[in-house]
């Protein structure tokens, strides 16, 4: 018992370890993110896992970025403020009709530069789907799930996860 009491302890510490690594090779407080819905299909499905980097080039229209709450939507218009050389940015999902301005804090028409995680880099198909039914069928309560759980409404059906009510 004990010795499986320290071999899980290990993994546990391995897998910090591992995330703490990537958070300082990328720049990106979260450096891996799910796509929890359907709204940057066709480029991106849910269950897609994409590889954050943040960087300190402009963000530029046409990139795809993370952003809090792990919500990872394409960039549609920049604005840059010349006298400050802060930038105003506004985003949007693919397959969304309306821009993102309805998930921004109440008031809000913009984000700025420390709103954005990271820049999609790369992305694998479909592991992501292990993360989706973890939280959806067994909602285990780590801190990434409970932050993934505010948003199940806007995500799935009472039917566990089968479908989408909304995008995001």
């Amino acid at each position: 018992m004990l010795v499986q009491i320290v071999s899980l302890g290990m993994i546990v510490t391995s897998a910090l370890i591992i995330w703490k690594g990537l958070i300082v090779v990328t720049g990106s407080e979260s450096p891996v993110v799910v796509v929890l819905t359907g709204s940057m299909e066709p480029g991106f499905k849910r269950g897609d896992i994409l590889f954050l980097h943040m960087s300190k080039d402009p963000i530029r229209t046409g990139e795809i970025v993370g952003r809090e709450i792990p919500i990872v939507h394409r960039v549609i218009k920049v604005h840059e403020h010349q006298e400050s050389a802060e930038v105003d940015i506004l985003t949007k999902g693919d397959n969304n009709l309306e821009d993102d301005r309805f998930l921004y804090a109440h008031g809000q028409l913009w984000l700025q530069q420390h709103h954005i995680m990271g820049r999609a880099v790369g992305f694998l198909q479909y592991v992501g789907w292990v993360t989706i039914f973890k939280v959806c069928l067994f909602f285990l309560n780590t801190p990434i799930d409970l932050e993934i759980k505010q948003w199940l409404p806007f995500i799935v059906h009472s039917d566990r996860c089968t479908g989408l009510t909304g995008h995001i």
